[in-house]
């Protein structure tokens, strides 16, 4: 599975921008799908995940209640919704996808998009 998350940019604080992430070829059935974020000199970390069933989220708690993660109505394309963003989100996001339910860390997904930079000034 190919995948490929585009969207990133430059924002100001408070800001919002949608990720977005396709598949090439191929829809997101039967995966379990997640966003992750690596700032510089930081360890890649969970954002939110989307259960195979398409029915469950999860989010980290820095993003709860500002992101959402979703995909549309023929899983063709995963979202990441990101409002009221923060200087500290700014990172390199990565869309991934993993065989299991669902998953937490960057090992449980066996699929990676290239990444999308986002910029929060402040």
């Amino acid at each position: 599975v190919q995948l490929q998350a585009s969207g990133g940019g430059w924002v100001q604080d408070g800001g919002s921008l949608r990720l977005s992430c396709s598949a090439s070829g191929r829809t997101f059935s039967g995966y379990g799908m997640g966003w992750f974020r690596q700032a510089p000199g930081k360890e890649r970390e969970f954002v939110a995940a989307l259960s195979w069933s398409g029915k469950s989220t999860y989010y980290a708690d820095s993003v709860k209640g500002r992101f959402t993660i979703s995909t549309d109505d023929v899983k063709q394309t995963l979202y990441l919704q990101m409002n009221r963003l923060k200087s500290e989100d700014t990172a390199v996001y990565y869309c991934a996808a993993t065989k299991e339910l669902y998953g937490f860390h960057s090992h449980e997904y066996d699929y990676w998009g290239q990444g999308t930079q986002v910029t929060v000034s402040s």
